[in-house]
């Protein structure tokens, strides 16, 4: 995968993350609101809940690109270890030993 698709893909996995957060935050002022009572806090209830489905919503888009980001990935990959499989294994082998000397130093 080209450097900018890794840049998109770690992009919309921080998306993603940040979007779980987010969910995961309303669900906890939601919860700890429950027994709270007024129309002004039944308002903001009712806007919280809005505000989750659509971040909800979101999240799900989100996973959905990632997943389709990460299978044309793995297919770039694959197509170029068939097209090319000695340069890849000459960058698998040259990574290998890197990851060699690196662990040897420690």
């Amino acid at each position: 995968m080209s450097k900018a698709g890794q840049a998109i893909v770690k992009t919309q996995e921080r998306l993603v993350s940040a979007i779980r957060s987010e969910i995961s935050d309303a669900e906890e002022l939601l919860s700890a609101t429950a027994d709270q009572v007024g129309e002004k806090m039944a308002g903001l209830r009712e806007r919280i809940q809005r505000r989750l489905r659509e971040a909800k919503s979101r999240l799900a888009d989100a996973e959905v690109l990632l997943v389709d980001k990460t299978r044309a990935a793995a297919r770039a990959t694959d197509d170029y270890v068939h097209e090319s499989p000695w340069t890849a294994i000459g960058v698998a082998a040259g990574i290998g030993v890197l990851v060699g000397l690196i662990l040897g130093r420690r």
